[in-house]
């Protein structure tokens, strides 16, 4: 028995040399490394994906409009704000963390992402008062010259702070005695939309400072006819659409805001039945002069409910020139049009798609599912 238990070890362990000798070697470590984007394309879109149902996780995704395909991410932290440097090299993020990831201590940050590579740059510590809502392109803004940063505060007082961005530092915050929204122009003013339907613009001195303030007129009704805060870029400034329909279009270019006529979406017999809503309610083709708005059949209170059609008007003539049903994707909760001569509508809906339309047909080119939650959408420069 002792000889046959020896030759049964001895086999085993020949059998265990041999086997041992047809591994072969381990692989050499792997080395993470961020390799950098290609040059922006004409149909690149940054889509914010508000992550209703995990609200410390926001993220902004980028994506190709002509190649469908997902080139990067940037993640967002808590109820986040982002907006894109004039020179579009660089997302700024607006954003919440706490130490225990939905209690604990609070930090208030911007941070600054490398758009080459999506990776942080650096970040800026803000007062615990930033204002977290719903995405507008006025919780977190860029001068026109990239110099100053603003970013909206409610404590529930109103006020916004302002940022130096390439020396990562808070020079001040403004006081703008109840309204809300950080709206650049030039490369010193700020305003903001008040309750009373004015802007208020704050004009600052080469150190962030406030050097002056000036009230405008009403340019709407916030009692009858609210205005959405989710401006739209036209030629010169932005155009405000109200709840019933009504089209503001307000210029910046000067020393103080002016406006012009408004016009209406909508005939006297759809007026209070059809309305514009979603979480960002137009486009703008500047070159075509084309407006591009989701619609609804809706009753007070709908604003918030996306689109079952695109409706696309003239900015010159201000006639309706196409309606495009949403489609199966689902109604339309944001939009976005690029601005070359092949242009592109992007469209995400409340089935978390996002849809690749012809600009100047309608035709749909490409659906992506299951997209983003809540998206909102922002064009590369």
């Amino acid at each position: 028995m002792r000889f046959s238990s020896l030759l049964f070890v001895t086999a085993v362990c020949i059998a265990g040399l041999a086997r041992a000798a047809d591994v072969p070697p381990p692989l050499p470590p792997e080395h993470l490394k961020v390799e950098p984007l290609p040059p922006p394309g004409p149909h690149w879109v940054y889509v914010f994906d508000d992550a209703f149902y995990v609200e410390t996780d926001d993220r902004v995704y980028l994506y190709d409009g002509d190649t469908h395909r997902y080139l990067g991410q940037i993640d967002a932290g808590y109820y986040a704000g982002f907006n894109l440097s004039p020179d579009g090299k660089t997302t700024a993020i607006s954003t919440t963390y706490f130490s225990r990831g939905s209690r604990g201590t609070r930090t208030d940050v911007v941070e600054l992402h490398d758009n080459a590579t999506l990776t942080p740059l650096r970040e800026i510590v803000l007062p615990n008062k930033r204002a977290m809502t719903l995405p507008s392109m006025f919780n977190v803004a860029y001068s026109q010259d990239g110099h100053f940063l603003y970013v909206s505060y409610i404590t529930p007082a109103a006020s916004f702070g302002v940022l130096d961005p390439e020396h990562a530092k808070v020079l001040g915050e403004i006081d703008t005695a109840g309204c809300v929204a950080v709206i650049p122009s030039g490369p010193n003013r700020v305003s903001s939309i008040c309750e009373s339907g004015r802007l208020l613009t704050v004009t600052l001195d080469a150190a962030g400072k406030e050097s002056s303030r000036a009230m405008s007129d009403a340019f709407f009704d916030a009692d009858k006819d609210p205005v959405f805060v989710q401006g739209i870029p036209m030629e010169g400034g932005y155009t405000f659409l109200s709840f019933l329909g009504a089209v503001h279009e307000v210029n910046f270019t000067g020393a103080a805001p002016s406006f012009a006529p408004p016009w209406s979406l909508v005939s006297a017999a759809e007026k209070g039945h059809w309305r514009p809503g979603g979480t960002q309610v137009g486009a703008i083709h500047r070159g075509l002069h084309r407006l591009y708005v989701p619609m609804h059949v809706g009753v007070e209170g709908s604003h918030k409910e996306g689109g079952t059609e695109i409706w696309v008007f003239d900015t010159v003539t201000h006639r309706r020139v196409a309606r495009w049903p949403a489609g199966p994707q689902g109604s339309i909760v944001a939009l976005q049009v690029t601005q070359d001569a092949a242009p592109v509508l992007f469209v995400t809906t409340d089935k978390s798609s996002l849809a690749v339309l012809d600009a100047l047909t309608g035709q749909v080119r490409h659906v992506e599912k299951h997209f983003s939650q809540t998206p909102w959408m922002m064009l590369t420069p």
